[in-house]
């Protein structure tokens, strides 16, 4: 295949010269075999098409197992029911039947047999089988071709495609869905020029294929102009067409343009619903996530296994455990609860909602675990301060064999930096390229950097920086200059904050990092330096946030909030607060807070962090011992961390904070970071 490149690829003359109204588009899957049937012979299929169709394929088989030999035609309509039925064990018995009564050399009956163990997972079989047949046709190598991508064998798939003398167009389509499915998108472009150059036309499935490798590669160009011609064909109301169409705007970042495609469909299916839903949510709008969701239950469509994943994500974006909790009853009720991917999702939304115990009784309850899995609890675990827990699951894998990906290796290099363990994530991070022969990702190198700084190594962490393969982005220079706040650096802070400012000028976190850093080592001069520069740059510092859900309402605080209907009550819980908190023996921490304040407009400024107010109104408004969950965009500041520390003692209430970074539990005046975050 020649190499494709979007950019240059003609694909508006190239699908102008496709239309042809006058020539007929046809695309068939079908294996069905056309025979001359007596009026007897055709009773006795339809009788047996209609058991078979009611699931009751043994009952067929006992039934017309005398009418069999003599009628080929009932064979490929028994074989046929066992693959939806996965009844492997008839379906041998047919075959033994075939060869002992010489129809093996029927192509029809052949090539179902071929397709019943390539779709119920003896693909050996169906390879052996395909290699004796004694009359192959296009149907037997498309077959394979399917049954190799099923198991993920691309290789064995384009062998036989390459090796075939001719071919029809669901070859081509099984071919370019393929690539697509693999995400060599700019292959399955390429190949789809190569089709074109055969003459033949694309059907609903080719363009389905071509429009998801345009969306895997945001090649909105390419995407509008096969748009033209779907509309020019008249596939725009195709529900596979349109909900592909939309994908591709979607997946581009054109939300507007995806719906506008929904929208004109005259009909909707689940797989229109669902492109919808998670065009949505990779748009960034996990509350339209959940309307959409809604929306679609009250137009009478169930949701699938794909649906549930994506608004449990959503839930775990936003953090609302009780519309999480009332999903997860919904995908129960649906049987799609133990669908491994939904689990996965399970455990990942109660970890992010703060119930890293109810993350773990979904885990243990799962029978059937992938890689996925046992990497989302891994990272529940790292998420959740529990390092040592990350680590030991991890052994357990090793143990067990189970397939590890560097997705697992991410997890548990980011569950030792939030826990200290220096040690040890260095030696995940040596086992990971040595053992398991994985390329570090910028990501993991990221969590070293993490891993080192947090430890008071921040030399050794740039100089992994300026060394590795990779070149640095702007997160992991701001990885490093955390760490210059926690160790009170800030001549280093200085000279990588210059590192953060040189890729991203307009990022606010390197000012109000060095700010801060500048202001506890009480350098004013600096400080004013600093500010005046955000100034004269236009830098908005991003505005501190945080949440908390109670009856299914989201209410949401920032720093110095009046707009709260409650705003004054809580003003005045807060007040009581603070001074019994300082009868404990808490001083607010008034260093970082900007000098050109008298220290009582510090005290309220710090007293009035989003965080805070947050929690104070989660005291007022839930019963006494039940936890308090809050959700905030940006990390917990010195002081805030101080101060529930004291709220957790004196309320007697465990209060669970999930920052920008990771989970606080505060119990007992304690909490679960052990201060180090």
């Amino acid at each position: 295949m020649g190499k494709f490149c979007s950019c240059h690829l003609r694909f508006s003359s190239l699908l102008n010269n496709l239309y042809d109204p006058t020539k007929h588009l046809f695309s068939t899957n079908s294996i069905e075999a056309a025979y001359t049937l007596s009026d007897s012979v055709t009773i006795a299929r339809q009788e047996c098409t209609n058991l078979c169709s009611k699931g009751l394929v043994k009952e067929a088989f006992e039934r017309f197992k005398s009418e069999i030999l003599p009628n080929p035609s009932l064979l490929s309509v028994l074989i046929q029911a066992c693959i939806p039925q996965k009844s492997l064990p008839l379906g041998k018995q047919l075959h033994s039947m075939v060869v002992t009564s010489g129809y093996s050399s029927d192509k029809f009956v052949s090539n179902h047999l071929l397709n019943m163990y390539a779709k119920n997972g003896e693909l050996h079989t169906a390879v052996t089988l395909f290699h004796h047949m004694s009359k192959r046709n296009i149907m037997s190598c498309n077959i394979l071709i399917n049954g190799y991508v099923q198991s993920g064998d691309l290789e064995s798939a384009q062998k036989v495609f390459d090796e075939m003398p001719e071919r029809n167009i669901a070859t081509w389509n099984a071919m370019v869905a393929a690539l697509t499915q693999f995400e060599f998108n700019e292959e399955s472009l390429s190949l789809f020029s190569e089709m074109n150059n055969f003459g033949l036309l694309p059907d609903e499935f080719t363009l389905g294929s071509l429009l998801r490798s345009c969306a895997g590669l945001r090649a909105l160009h390419a995407g509008r102009q096969i748009h033209a011609y779907v509309v020019k064909c008249g596939f725009e109301f195709n529900l596979v067409v349109g909900s592909s169409l939309a994908h591709l705007y979607m997946k581009s970042g054109n939300l507007e343009g995806g719906e506008q495609v929904i929208k004109i469909m005259p009909i909707r299916n689940i797989v229109a619903w669902n492109t919808l839903i998670a065009g949505k949510a990779q748009n960034g709008r996990p509350e339209e996530v959940l309307d959409q969701y809604n929306m679609m239950k009250m137009a009478g469509f169930r949701p699938d296994k794909i649906t549930f994943v994506t608004v449990l994500s959503s839930c775990s974006e936003l953090a609302t455990l009780g519309q999480g909790q009332q999903i997860h009853a919904e995908a129960i009720k649906a049987g799609a609860s133990s669908v491994v991917g939904v689990l996965s999702s399970l455990i990942s939304m109660y970890s992010r909602c703060g119930c890293l115990e109810d993350s773990v009784k979904v885990f243990l309850e799962c029978e059937q675990m992938d890689v996925v899995s046992w990497t989302a609890m891994i990272s529940a675990y790292g998420f959740h301060g529990r390092g040592e827990e990350a680590i030991k699951l991890f052994e357990r894998m090793e143990q067990e064999e189970l397939e590890v990906n560097d997705v697992t290796f991410l997890s548990l290099l980011y569950a030792c930096s939030h826990c200290g363990l220096k040690e040890e994530g260095i030696e995940i991070f040596n086992i990971m390229v040595s053992k398991y022969g994985l390329e570090p990702r910028l990501e993991h190198h990221t969590c070293v950097v993490d891993l080192l700084a947090r430890s008071g190594c921040l030399e050794e962490a740039e100089a992994i920086i300026r060394s590795m393969p990779l070149k640095a982005d702007v997160i992991i220079w701001k990885t490093l200059l955390s760490a210059c706040k926690i160790h009170k650096k800030p001549d280093f802070a200085k000279r990588i904050a210059e590192e953060v400012i040189r890729l991203y000028p307009q990022d606010s976190a390197p000012y109000v990092l060095l700010s801060n850093i500048h202001a506890s080592a009480r350098r004013w001069q600096d400080v004013s330096e600093v500010r005046k520069a955000m100034r004269d740059r236009m830098v908005k510092k991003e505005p501190g946030v945080s949440w908390f859900e109670v009856k299914n309402e989201v209410h949401q605080f920032c720093m110095g909030d009046k707009t709260h209907p409650k705003s004054l009550e809580i003003d005045l819980y807060l007040k009581e607060l603070t001074s019994e908190m300082k009868l404990r023996g808490y001083v607010p921490d008034t260093g970082a807070v900007l000098h050109d304040m008298d220290n009582e407009e510090k005290e309220y400024n710090l007293a009035h962090h989003s965080e805070k107010l947050a929690i104070a109104f989660a005291l007022m408004n839930t019963p006494a011992g039940v936890p308090i969950r809050v959700m905030k965009n940006l990390r917990v500041c010195i002081d805030c961390h101080v101060a529930i520390k004291y709220i957790s003692e004196i309320k007697n209430r465990e209060i669970i904070v999930r920052d920008a970074s990771r989970f606080h539990h505060f119990k007992n005046g304690e909490c679960s970071c052990g201060d180090y975050w």
